[in-house]
Order: C-alpha cells, then sequence, then structure tokens
C-alpha cells in the first residue's frame, strides 16, 4: 500500500507541473525555443581620438518560449569573448543551411571591417576574424551593426552594415550626429574568407542605420532605423524587394512607436505574428510591435520581459538540444 504522504507528494508534484504549463514555461513545441543574443554596455572602451566611448566585452543570451517573456542563459555569463577586438557590440547571429551558427558584430566605433566568428553550439567558436568589408575605403569612418541574411537564390550569404563615407550623399550631409550620414552597404560571401566588392545595398533619401532583413513568401522585408537627427526621426521603417541584394522599394511611415527613439531593429515570426524588437536606447529599454500582415501594428511592449541591461541585439530560433546544450532546458 502506497504511504499517504507519498500520494501527496506526487499530487504536489503534478500540481506544480501542470501550473508551470499554464504558465508558460514550456513552448507550444517542445523542439523550438527562441534566442536573443545581445551585449551589455560599459564593459570595454575603445579610445577614439582623444576620448573614449562604450562598448560590450562580449556576447550574451536569453532564452524565451514565446518571445515575450525571456530569461538569462546561464545566469547571464558570456558565451563569446573577441580575441580579434577591443569590444563587442552589435551581436548578430545567424544559423547556415548546414547548421553552422555565425556571429558578426561591430569591432570598434570607427573601424573599416567588422568581426566574425563561427559555431557549432553557440559555446565553442572558432575561425575568429576580422572581415574587412569596406578596406578598399581609407576614408570611410566607421563599419556599423552587421548582419548576415543567407540567400538561397543565390547559394550565398549576405552580409550587410552602415557606414559613412565622406562626400557620399551630400543632400544629407549635417542632418545626422557627429558628421554621420549612412547608408546601408552589403557584400557576399560562401565561406566567410573570399568577399565580394562591397556595393550600396540601400539609400532611402535618409541617413539610415541598422538593417534587419527577412523574407516572407517571395518578398524581402528589410526593416532599419531613420537616423537623421536635424529634424529629429530615430525611428523604425521597413522597405521591400523581390530580391535580397534589392533594389528596395521607398521606406514605409514610421513604425515604432511615437516618442520613442528606438534603433537595432530584430524582426522574427513567432505563431503567425510577425514581432520586431527594438532597442529604446534612451531610456534603456526594449520594446516590441506586432503585425499579422506587416502592415498593421500593435505596440506589444508592455509584455516584453527582458535582462536589465541588454542593448542591441538579435531574436533567432534554436532547437531544445542546442539549449540543453547550453545548459538549460525546459525544465529551468
Amino acid at each position: 500500500m502506497v504511504k499517504k504522504s507519498k500520494i501527496i507528494w506526487i499530487a504536489l508534484i503534478l500540481i506544480g507541473f501542470a501550473a508551470t504549463l499554464v504558465a508558460g514555461e514550456y513552448p507550444p513545441s517542445p523542439s523550438l525555443y527562441y534566442l536573443f543574443a545581445y551585449f551589455k554596455d560599459k564593459e570595454a572602451k575603445e579610445p577614439v581620438g582623444k576620448k573614449s566611448r562604450w562598448g560590450g566585452a562580449g556576447v550574451r543570451f536569453a532564452w524565451s518560449a514565446d518571445g515575450f517573456q525571456w530569461k538569462k542563459v546561464a545566469g547571464g555569463r558570456r558565451f563569446f569573448t573577441p580575441t580579434v577586438s577591443r569590444m563587442v557590440r552589435d551581436p548578430f547571429i545567424a544559423q547556415g543551411p548546414d547548421g553552422v551558427f555565425h556571429l558578426v558584430w561591430t569591432t570598434g566605433w570607427e573601424d573599416r571591417g567588422i568581426g566574425y566568428a563561427a559555431s557549432s553550439d553557440l559555446i565553442h567558436w572558432q575561425n575568429e576574424r576580422i572581415l574587412p568589408v569596406m578596406a578598399h575605403e581609407p576614408n570611410v569612418m566607421n563599419c556599423w551593426a552587421p548582419e548576415i541574411f543567407y540567400d538561397h537564390a543565390t547559394g550565398q550569404f549576405l552580409i550587410f552594415w552602415s557606414s559613412t563615407v565622406p562626400g557620399r550623399f551630400p543632400e544629407t550631409t549635417g542632418a545626422g550626429d557627429n558628421g554621420y550620414n549612412h547608408r546601408i552597404y552589403s557584400t557576399a560571401t560562401a565561406d566567410f574568407k573570399t568577399l565580394a566588392p562591397p556595393q550600396l545595398l540601400y539609400d532611402p533619401g535618409f541617413i539610415c542605420i541598422d538593417a534587419d532583413l527577412v523574407k516572407t513568401g517571395d518578398r524581402y522585408i528589410m526593416f532599419l532605423k531613420n537616423e537623421t537627427l536635424h529634424p529629429p526621426a530615430k525611428f523604425i521603417v521597413l522597405a521591400v524587394s523581390d530580391h535580397a541584394q534589392g533594389p528596395y522599394g521607398p521606406a514605409s511611415e514610421r513604425l515604432s512607436p511615437a516618442g520613442v527613439w528606438a534603433e537595432g531593429p530584430s524582426a522574427i515570426q513567432i505563431r503567425g505574428e510577425w514581432l520586431v524588437y527594438f532597442d529604446e536606447y534612451v531610456i534603456h529599454q526594449y520594446g516590441v510591435i506586432a503585425s499579422k500582415d506587416l502592415r498593421h501594428w500593435e505596440d506589444r511592449s508592455a509584455r516584453l520581459h527582458l535582462p536589465r541591461g541588454a542593448r542591441h541585439g538579435n531574436i533567432f530560433a534554436v532547437s531544445s538540444e542546442i539549449l540543453r546544450k547550453m545548459k538549460i532546458g525546459a525544465r529551468h
């Protein structure tokens, strides 16, 4: 005969398990989770002229089952610390068709290249190097917020970033911060060693940074930040193309909420909705908007919970196996 105390103990466990399910602690599919790769500001300094500016010291992760409630992976420890650059800002991770994860990041405020590393499990990183994407432009002021998109149409990775090349786009000279006049540039590669000559990917007619690219049906959607300061814009827009490498059409109206300066958009489709996350960098918090048709948007920021201090990163789906290898799973 089973003792009464044991029966009560088992019942309590089952009740707790059911409560956890109701609370959304487990994803709708046991094989799919979401990761947010981010950096924390004010960890590393980079000299810029006679001054220095803050950057991040490495890449951290948070995980979620629903895209709104996020928890630190492994207590928020760094999973990647660079050896080829002083700092890490704006980390972006994309998984290739062979399952390998590719990481790119901003290596410095005034660099002509970007950082790169690869991993099969998001824990161990190899092939770390600087990709000299704008080495042919001796006067380029910077290479910021690089991202990667695998283009099935060409069988190559499209790498894109924001740069200011002095003398170009005179119509917006003086409209940005500290002399910056950014546009979106790109290169293509099959192996992250040989890079195609860089080219202008998008000029919307205003200063822009932080491009993010997704595909839906036969359309390619680019989310980006209007970086105009005079007069202030500082909000998220989108543009559409029939090809990953463009040309992209006119920019949309403002997507991010009024009264908020937003940057670093990261878009993903979860449960039939498009979610676009963005860094509300002035007030040091994150926001998110949602849409089912990429035309009508709703602010869902009140539901969003991310680790304190998380800055400009990207969100992507991973298997439960990958998450378990990172020493966290559904029971946590």
